[in-house]
């Protein structure tokens, strides 16, 4: 990493991307898909945005590095609890998100707790589970503002590459854990 500045051009994306979060939240709650889609579009395009920049301007930081991705959990995770208070999804599908990072936090805190492993590296499920659940989120938001979209359908494939995410991530953890 280079030593630049904790605040420079690529991290003010990255936080522009934290403050989005409760609009689009919000949108979601008063029933305002369209506005919501396209703030959570604009959200997306601060996480191109700042890599991008990151790199092209070797602007890399340490805060950059944890910021970029708590920010994408933390607006991920509001756009799932959005949806399940305003009813657009069942709360068991929030569940089923959260379970497999709470699981995914566990195993991790259990590893720098009780063994010498520091490094957590994210798998291609892990990866494909992400693209899942934007998909889903952005379809249900989608089909709320009257576009035509297979909601129902993208909710199911995120729901088994969440949980086949979990499942690969507890192997490959436990694994882990016991060579440490």
């Amino acid at each position: 990493m280079g030593v630049a500045p904790a605040i420079n051009l690529p991290n003010l994306f990255t936080f522009l991307r934290l403050a989005l979060t409760p609009f689009v939240a919000q949108s979601i709650l008063a029933g305002r898909y369209d506005r919501a889609l396209v703030l959570f579009f604009v959200a997306g395009v601060s996480d191109a945005v700042d890599g991008f920049l990151a790199r092209r301007l070797d602007k890399i930081t340490r805060l950059g590095a944890y910021l970029d991705p708590v920010a994408d959990k933390i607006l991920l995770a509001t756009i799932y609890i959005s949806l399940g208070a305003a009813g657009a999804i069942p709360w068991w599908m929030v569940g089923v998100v959260f379970g497999r990072d709470l699981l995914i936090l566990g195993m991790v805190a259990w590893g720098l707790l009780f063994t010498p492993l520091r490094s957590f590296p994210p798998t291609l499920w892990g990866k494909v589970s992400t693209i899942l659940q934007i998909s889903a989120a952005l379809g249900v938001m989608a089909a709320r503002s009257g576009l035509a979209m297979p909601a129902d359908l993208l909710l199911w494939i995120m729901v088994a590459g969440t949980l086949w995410s979990g499942i690969h991530y507890a192997w490959r953890g436990w694994g882990m854990l016991r060579s440490a």
